[in-house]
């Protein structure tokens, strides 16, 4: 067993034949920062390479020990402040995570992401590219931007678009939360565990002689269970209402339904940014015909778009990130205010391309 590579925030180690990682930012429910995204770049390659390391797993850390906590997403107030400053260093943490998303989802190795406990936004980047996804009883999967004026970037337009049905527009736009086996449900996990067994299964990772990496991924498959929950939404309804042309159109069918489900969607769908939806719907739209490498393309563009539209404290994802995490006062002032007020050319502005496709930062992916 080789010595841990040790740093602030990632620990990377070979245990008998598979790399282990794990996110080691507790306090910050192990949110992303760039310094952490090179780290994982860095492993993933060194491994990708090495014939003594058959796969990867990759899991994180609670307050209160290993696992409890997996990854909540991408450093948000770092967002902010970058924003403000003008730091280069947001276009840097944005053009690296997504290349290692598309790293992660073409990994030749198995890769098994152990997602307990919340697993949201930039935690579903460096997940649901896995080859085997894991949740337990206290998983808590989202993908929640449009609550900060944010779209679900780090592959969420390929990873939802391929939800069955109108499922990933319904996430995208809600930013619903999902719990234990209902990710199942949704198709962003492949089997629970309980959470107890957790660390007897990372222990046996490294005393297990596996003959190759099937042979882990095998071995991890065998402590699962496969079982989804019942879908926690009514299925017809949702697949009717997510089919609407615009964001407005799907906000008013709601409001028009007597269900509870219906009420409570439109109610939560009220509270988010009102232009991301319009964006998020099209986007979602877009992507379902895309490849992994131009889907990342197309957030990269997005992302640029959402700090430069309206730069500074005048960007909903600015004000979004104010309102839920520096202020806290949860009272965002959106631009536009309601989702009736949204016009086309909003939303085309976001779509515009930053850079023509030889200057593009992915432009090497795929």
């Amino acid at each position: 067993m080789s010595e841990p590579m040790v740093t602030t925030e990632v620990v990377a180690e070979v245990r008998g034949r598979v790399g282990c990682l794990t996110l080691n930012r507790p306090k910050a429910l192990n949110a992303l920062t760039l310094g952490m995204v090179r780290d994982l770049t860095t492993a993933l390659l060194a491994w990708r390479d090495d014939p003594a390391v058959l796969a990867v797993v990759i899991r994180g850390v609670h307050k209160e020990g290993p696992f409890g906590a997996f990854c909540a997403g991408g450093d948000i107030r770092f967002f902010h402040q970058a924003a403000l400053a003008g730091n280069p260093e947001l276009e840097d943490f944005f053009t690296e995570e997504y290349a290692l998303n598309h790293l992660i989802h073409t990994y030749p190795k198995p890769y098994i992401a152990l997602m307990d406990g919340i697993c949201m936004g930039g935690g579903m980047g460096v997940s649901q590219g896995a080859s085997l996804r894991v949740i337990t009883e206290r998983s808590k999967l989202a993908m929640p931007e449009t609550n900060i004026g944010l779209f679900p970037d780090v592959g969420g337009g390929y990873f939802l678009s391929r939800c069955a049905g109108r499922l990933g527009e319904y996430l995208a736009l809600t930013g619903r939360v999902l719990a234990g086996r209902e990710a199942i449900t949704a198709g962003l996990a492949d089997g629970h565990i309980e959470s107890g067994r957790l660390p007897g299964l990372w222990a046996s990772l490294a005393t297990t002689p596996f003959e190759n990496g099937d042979a882990v991924e095998r071995w991890v498959a065998s402590h699962l269970s496969t079982t989804a929950a019942p879908a926690p939404w009514p299925a017809a309804e949702l697949e009717r209402v997510f089919a609407l042309p615009d964001a407005t159109a799907i906000v008013h069918a709601l409001e028009a339904s007597d269900s509870a489900w219906a009420r409570d969607t439109a109610a939560a769908l009220r509270q988010r940014s009102p232009l991301m939806l319009h964006v998020v719907l099209a986007f979602i739209r877009r992507a379902r015909s895309l490849s992994l490498a131009d889907d990342l393309r197309l957030e990269r563009n997005l992302v640029r778009r959402c700090f430069h539209v309206r730069p500074g404290p005048a960007s909903d994802t600015v004000e979004g990130i104010r309102a839920l995490a520096i202020d806290k006062d949860h009272q965002p002032k959106w631009h536009p205010a309601r989702v009736e007020d949204v016009t086309p050319a909003d939303v085309d502005a976001y779509f515009a391309p930053p850079w023509p496709p030889h200057a593009h930062p992915l432009r090497a992916l795929g």
